[in-house]
């Protein structure tokens, strides 16, 4: 854990250079870095040059309701303005025809980089394939777009890592003895990131449930298929079918409401609950809280929001999985200003999208439970103290 806390503040201190740069030409400041930032900073000159009557590069993020691409569109802004590029950020608001029409928007408005994180990685491809054809390079956000060759890059965190990250964090926190009851959920079966930290979590919980020592208690689709290590896509869409969030905190408090109601005195006690994301795990921790025959329950969760880092604080989520999206954004802006110059942006592995195999670049993740919030959150200067109360 020492070895992830060095690396994130080593990550936080290079991307003080990517800030580093000339007054934004949308925000109209100015920031200055003992980093340097020299190569961000020159191609944003030589670039700006070419793009004053025009938007050089698009951003389209999936909401406005949900706080963690709040924090992404901050990133994005901060980043490319005070790095000297003009740039806009639309949002989606869970629209697939939405997306397409803010694509289509940026796209007249002249961009050469389209980053884009899709509402539905499926019906994203219409999209993308439009800005490709207009001569847009596009960069795959946090989801990948799926059966396409129109998407030249992605950028995103190492998503099969953050469920074996989720699903070790339950293991290593089991209570005693056997046939523990485990509650899955997952999200959005149109995002192939629900796939994917599905995919983790089942590979280091599988083991735990065909032994015994777990007992799944809300998806029969998982049970039958318990005793069966690896799962194909049409096999783990049976169960992300019944046990999806869709990413909405209604839905999550729904489920797990319906499921404690239909759960006997055999699936209550002290239970184990895999949770996809933080604002899914508030909603169901909330509805776990208040069973009187849950005795207790550990939950998983991501993405570090203010409310769920507050939640972990005083005990009502167990952990969340920090993905610095200071460092996503960087690695997007890095990738955008490598095109801008007509070079090729570095890339670490690929992601196959059903129509190729895409280039890559994924960024670490970190486990943050109640023991290092301080370490992981606050000194990398992710959040401030004050923002939070009892933090020790």
């Amino acid at each position: 854990m020492k070895k992830k806390i060095l690396s994130l503040m080593l990550t936080a201190a290079m991307l003080a250079g990517v800030l580093t740069g000339c007054g934004s030409s949308n925000q109209g400041s100015t920031t200055t870095s003992a980093g340097g930032g020299t190569d961000t900073q020159t191609a944003a000159e030589e670039a700006a040059g070419d793009a004053k009557d025009g938007i050089q590069v698009g951003i389209v993020l999936p909401t406005k309701d949900e706080p963690r691409w709040l924090q992404d569109q901050a990133q994005f802004e901060k980043i490319l303005g005070d790095a000297g590029f003009t740039n806009q950020v639309l949002f989606s608001q869970g629209s697939s025809a939405t997306e397409k029409t803010n694509v289509e928007t940026l796209i007249s408005q002249g961009i050469s980089v389209l980053i884009i994180c899709a509402q539905d990685g499926s019906a994203a491809a219409a999209a993308v394939e439009e800005a490709k054809t207009a001569g847009v390079t596009v960069i795959a956000y946090d989801r990948l777009i799926t059966g396409t060759d129109a998407v030249d890059y992605y950028v995103t965190f190492d998503s099969v890592a953050v469920g074996e990250a989720q699903g070790q964090y339950l293991i290593d926190n089991v209570p005693e003895g056997s046939g523990i009851p485990l509650y899955l959920y997952a999200g959005a079966a149109t995002d192939n990131n629900a796939f994917l930290f599905f995919e983790g979590a089942w590979k280091v919980l599988q083991p735990k449930v065909a032994d015994g020592t777990f007992v799944i208690a809300n998806s029969s689709e998982a049970t039958a298929l318990q005793d069966k290590a690896e799962l194909t896509r049409d096999e783990q869409a049976k169960i992300i079918g019944q046990v999806t969030t869709d990413w909405d905190f209604n839905v999550a408090k729904s489920k797990a409401e319906a499921h404690l109601t239909a759960a006997g005195a055999d699936l209550k006690g002290d239970v184990l609950v895999l949770a996809p994301n933080d604002g899914t795990a508030r909603s169901i921790a909330d509805v776990f809280a208040t069973d009187k025959d849950i005795t207790s329950y550990s939950i998983t969760g991501q993405d570090s929001e203010k409310a769920s880092v507050q939640y972990v604080i005083d005990g009502k989520q167990s952990m969340t999985v920090f993905k610095d999206t200071r460092t996503l954004a960087a690695d997007s802006v890095k990738m955008a200003v490598s095109v801008l110059k007509g070079e090729t942006p570095v890339t670490d592995t690929t992601y196959n999208n059903e129509a190729k195999d895409v280039p890559a670049k994924q960024t670490d993740i970190i486990v943050v439970t109640k023991d290092n919030v301080k370490a992981a959150l606050i000194d990398s200067g992710y959040y401030e103290a004050s923002e939070f109360t009892g933090l020790e």
